[in-house]
């Protein structure tokens, strides 16, 4: 395995919608600078809920996919890659018995799956969920441990393997702001402090692609969703931080990292000189 010559960014997430939230911005923004994107979602939704009042599917999971195919096109980034494990859903939808539930997968086949795109796609950024997996989704921390696991155990690859890991950093500021509005987590655990977090893009510019990106789950964000019972002054609040300004740690890397903070993603990675620069 040897780099990409083209600069390649694999984002692993567990849900379609989950990349609209927390990097649809920075997806686009390295898709108009010539970074090609991946995007692996390990689920196609199968046991999400759906926020339309009166709205029925015949099958959720084809549903979703086809939301997530257009969201990628609002995005303007490439087909998604499914890694086909099923949604373990929560509360009442929770899929105790169903055993492609990502729930309950082996951590090491999951890790297997992850590993072998990553020898497939060559990329030398890897971005996915926080180690809180952004509020507690047992989906959200499986693709955490697995993709972590996998960017640890391919850097023995001819060429190194990825060079950089990042997860999505919600700062304990921005998870206060969430807990205001009716979600039950803890800032000061599922939040970060500012030093760590170690990227900010501004995506202020890909605003409309991002919120294109969110229309585009549509069974996702209707009325009955965290957003749909929002007021216009929380809306208001949410699109701020969603739609301004996206965070990231550093879950790995195997490149110097010459000043803190980055400039963006690719700062300071051999063969992607100019990526982060003006």
């Amino acid at each position: 395995m040897t780099a990409h010559p083209q600069p390649t960014l694999l984002a692993v997430f567990a849900h379609p919608d989950d990349e609209a939230f927390s990097v649809g911005g920075t997806l686009t923004h390295y898709a108009r600078r010539g970074v090609r994107v991946v995007l692996a979602c390990a689920t196609r939704g199968e046991a999400g809920k759906i926020t339309v009042p009166g709205m029925t599917v015949d099958d959720l999971g084809q549903q979703r996919e086809a939301e997530l195919r257009a969201a990628c096109r609002a995005l303007e980034i490439g087909e998604p890659v499914f890694l086909d494990y099923h949604d373990s859903g929560r509360y009442e939808r929770t899929r105790f018995d169903d055993p492609l539930a990502l729930m309950n997968v082996n951590p090491l086949d999951i890790e297997g799956k992850v590993r072998a795109l990553m020898e497939e796609v060559r990329p030398q950024v890897v971005v996915t969920f926080d180690p809180h997996g952004a509020y507690g989704h047992i989906d959200h921390l499986q693709i955490h441990r697995a993709t972590t696991a996998a960017f640890f155990s391919t850097g023995h690859l001819p060429g190194g393997g990825p060079q950089r890991l990042y997860y999505t950093a919600m700062t304990h500021e921005a998870a206060a702001g969430i807990a205001r509005m009716g979600q039950n987590l803890d800032p000061l655990v599922y939040g970060v402090s500012e030093g760590t977090v170690a990227v900010r893009m501004n995506v202020s510019a890909y605003a409309e692609h991002k919120k294109a990106a969110l229309a585009a789950h549509g069974t996702q964000t209707g009325a009955e969703s965290l957003l749909g019972r929002m007021t216009p002054q929380e809306r208001e609040a949410m699109e701020a931080r969603l739609l301004g300004t996206e965070g990231f740690s550093i879950g790995g890397t195997r490149t110097p990292i010459a000043h803190y903070p980055l400039r963006g993603l690719f700062d300071g990675i051999p063969g992607c000189e100019g990526v982060d620069t003006p």
